[in-house]
């Protein structure tokens, strides 16, 4: 970064220490990934000098000739990859993607059927801190508490009952295969859209890991980063009947210009994904998600759902005697990175929750295989027992032990010395 060691030495050297965090630590958040070095370079051109209100074709400034290009390939490899009508890859980021969606098919006050946060569900999904359950009136569902599965008869029960216009499946913290086909029914019995979240599975929806909720789901929205291994953005897809709605909806409903400099590393990130090695590496995250599931359960850990059927694990510590934040914090130090979460019916506040959420999606970026998922459960156990312990030192040790390790797994963009 020459440029920007010479003009701003003091932010170039915070970015140069959050990348040997970033090569050193195990990233197991579950929303995180590494991009590839084309779209790091794809994100950081001179697109970010352009405005481009509107639509190609449409635009309210000169100068598009680039960028219309650019955005209908981003477009054109999103309908291609996903198998969908129509395509939208402005909205900044997942949540104003599904703010869109609210202001395409709903007026304030509609009921919205979304999964509980606590269970697993999406502040966006009507939950009460955020907008779309102050302005809606939020209908939930829940998951079994003898399975930590969705039960689709409650959440039947519970559609019928409320009637809500829209319903939305997926979430930040399921562990387990949604059955976009069971929604669609349920959606249709009671003539509700039906939006498929696909934030955390998109890479994995992609690369025929998980299955597709096109054909079942009338709108699905979606972040560009987490498994599909993009910049920070988001895409909504729809049917065709609802593309002129979800449109209007983005822009001039909630946005300004997209983010140009996003959207060209949206559309190297789909070329990427169209090729037959991410569908390996797609495979290769639920395989490492499962050999660490089973690893972690052998050690002891308590599984919500008891395992898992995609990249996302979900732990409740009450069994370790540790809270999830007090866990996740020593973890950190012992370079493994993860977010403490609540989990099913957790007696704990969010704040200070049982549980901790982790994901195989990063990892497997680096190139870790199942074989080495038994020594990150190891660590893992460790590290706990030495928070418990108030052991600093087998903290320090395990991280060194950690960065010993990735030292041998290359970090796309960025070169130790």
């Amino acid at each position: 970064m020459p440029g920007l060691t010479a003009a701003d030495p003091q932010l170039a050297a915070l970015i140069e220490g959050e990348a040997r965090r970033q090569h050193d630590k195990l990233r197991m958040i579950a929303s995180e990934n590494y991009v590839s070095q084309a779209v790091l370079e794809a994100s950081g051109t001179v697109l970010t000098n352009k405005y481009s209100e509107g639509y190609a074709g449409r635009r309210y400034y000169e100068g598009q000739q680039f960028v219309d290009q650019i955005e209908t390939l981003a477009i054109e490899r999103a309908r291609e990859l996903f198998g969908v009508d129509h395509a939208n890859v402005q909205p900044y980021s997942g949540s104003p993607a599904n703010l869109a969606v609210y202001l395409a098919f709903l007026s304030p006050g509609d009921k919205v059927m979304g999964m509980s946060l606590p269970m697993g569900g999406h502040l966006t999904h009507g939950w009460s801190v955020s907008a779309t359950g102050k302005w809606f009136t939020p209908v939930r569902y829940n998951v079994s508490k003898e399975t930590g599965r969705i039960d689709l008869d409650e959440v039947r029960d519970t559609a019928l009952r409320e009637r809500p216009k829209v319903i939305f499946c997926g979430g930040t913290a399921v562990p387990r295969i949604i059955d976009f086909a069971g929604f669609a029914e349920i959606a249709r019995e009671i003539g509700a859209v039906l939006v498929a979240d696909i934030a955390h599975i998109a890479g994995l929806v992609a690369g025929g890991a998980h299955p597709s909720p096109v054909g079942h789901a009338d709108v699905i929205t979606t972040t560009t980063h987490k498994t599909l291994r993009g910049p920070r953005g988001a895409m909504i897809m729809t049917t065709a009947e609802h593309a002129a709605a979800v449109d209007k909806a983005v822009f001039p409903g909630l946005q300004g210009g997209p983010h140009n400099h996003t959207t060209a590393g949206i559309a190297v990130a789909l070329r990427e994904a169209a090729e037959p090695a991410f569908r390996e590496y797609a495979h290769q995250i639920v395989a490492n998600s499962k050999a660490l599931a089973t690893a972690l359960t052998e050690r002891g850990f308590a599984l919500s759902s008891g395992g898992t059927d995609n990249h996302l694990i979900l732990a409740d510590l009450t069994g370790k005697g540790i809270g999830g934040k007090p866990a996740a914090q020593a973890l950190d130090r012992a370079g493994i990175e993860l977010n403490y979460n609540t989990v099913p019916y957790d007696t704990r506040k969010p704040f200070d929750p049982s549980g901790i959420r982790l994901g195989t999606a990063a990892l497997t970026t680096r190139g870790l295989t199942e074989e080495r998922m038994p020594q990150v459960a190891a660590w893992m156990d460790a590290a706990i027992d030495a928070a418990i312990k108030d052991d600093e030192a087998g903290l320090d040790r395990i991280a060194g032990e950690v960065a010993d390790l990735l030292a041998d797994y290359p970090m796309p963009g960025f070169a130790r010395d």
